[in-house]
């Protein structure tokens, strides 16, 4: 039997939240909190803790905030807490060896991916990107290389045709809450064996850049779909109109062919604005338009008068 009686959690956004209030549901005794520093947000700029810190502080649990974490300095703050177990999930930074091989029982990480698929920093937006039809959480033992390390307890999870990669993210986080403290009692049972992962399935999911926000409508109506909701809710996708951006929000493919040039708005209803792309239609029910706020279709038409003919993407 694994011997369990003190974790050092690491993590950072919302999407670790989860992790750590099911482990505290749980009642695993959270020693020390790690995260990344306090960071300004808004138009204020003001400083804006790391939900988990949040979290953690509600619960009176020592709280770390390093802006280096490869110190020797910070190496002997955390044997001060003698851990058996370093659990991350999302903390944002690569761990090195140095730091891993603390705890006796080693880390184990909460990732957002069947891997081998979608190692990397954006594996719950990829997913949506690449247009497959499920996912999934695995806790996997971390090494050295980006999780490469051995898988441990992995669960699938369908992907809606609705799913955002906001709404795709709280359901996996979710998961992971649950799958974490199944695996927890699995170690201490001795009945998690790791399984080498097969590099030769393994695909990256690298972190999302501006660029790829531009709708390209030359591409299939299901091809945008998957880009405007794997961008929601960051970069966001984006097109043209009449020399201002434009983007368009909860997305849906519709049956038939297109019945006009890629780019070009066939019909504007309470329902939405459909636009003609490379293969088949496309509708979309919520709009921003630069200079306004993001708004349903049936509200925007309201005062803005948007005609049918009009083609998205030129300037």
């Amino acid at each position: 039997m694994s011997v369990i009686n003190k974790i050092i959690f690491m993590g950072t956004p919302e999407f670790a939240v989860p992790s750590l209030q099911a482990m505290l549901d749980h009642g695993e005794n959270i020693v020390a909190v790690i995260c990344q520093p306090d960071r300004p947000k808004g138009r204020g700029r003001k400083m804006q803790p790391p939900p988990v810190k949040v979290l953690a502080e509600q619960h009176n649990i020592p709280v770390l905030q390093p802006e280096k974490i490869r110190t020797e300095g910070f190496h002997q703050e955390l044997l001060t807490y003698s851990p058996d177990l370093f659990v991350v999930t999302a903390y944002g930074r690569i761990l090195p060896e140095s730091l891993l091989n603390i705890p006796p029982l080693g880390t184990i990480n909460v990732h957002g991916s069947l891997l081998p698929k979608y190692r990397g920093a954006a594996p719950v937006q990829r997913a949506i990107l690449a247009g497959d039809g499920q996912t999934g959480i695995t806790i996997m033992q971390m090494g050295a290389g980006m999780d490469t390390g051995p898988i441990l307890l992995p669960k699938a999870l369908p992907i809606a045709d609705d799913d955002t990669a906001a709404s795709l993210g709280l359901k996996m986080s979710t998961l992971g809450g649950t799958l974490l403290v199944q695996a927890l009692d699995l170690l201490r049972a001795d009945q998690l064996p790791p399984i080498a992962q097969d590099d030769a399935f393994a695909t990256d999911a690298p972190m999302l850049r501006k660029d790829e926000a531009a709708i390209d409508w030359n591409h299939s109506a299901r091809q945008i779909s998957c880009q405007i909701r794997g961008l929601d809710p960051w970069p966001k996708a984006t097109t043209m109109l009449g020399g201002k951006w434009l983007r368009p929000f909860k997305p849906r493919v519709l049956a038939g062919e297109a019945t006009a040039g890629p780019g070009t708005i066939v019909d504007v209803s309470k329902q939405g604005i459909t636009v003609a792309t490379g293969k088949g239609s496309l509708l979309f029910a919520e709009i921003q338009l630069e200079g306004k706020k993001r708004m349903a279709v049936s509200a925007f038409i309201q005062g803005y008068q948007l005609e049918t003919g009009l083609i998205l993407g030129s300037s």
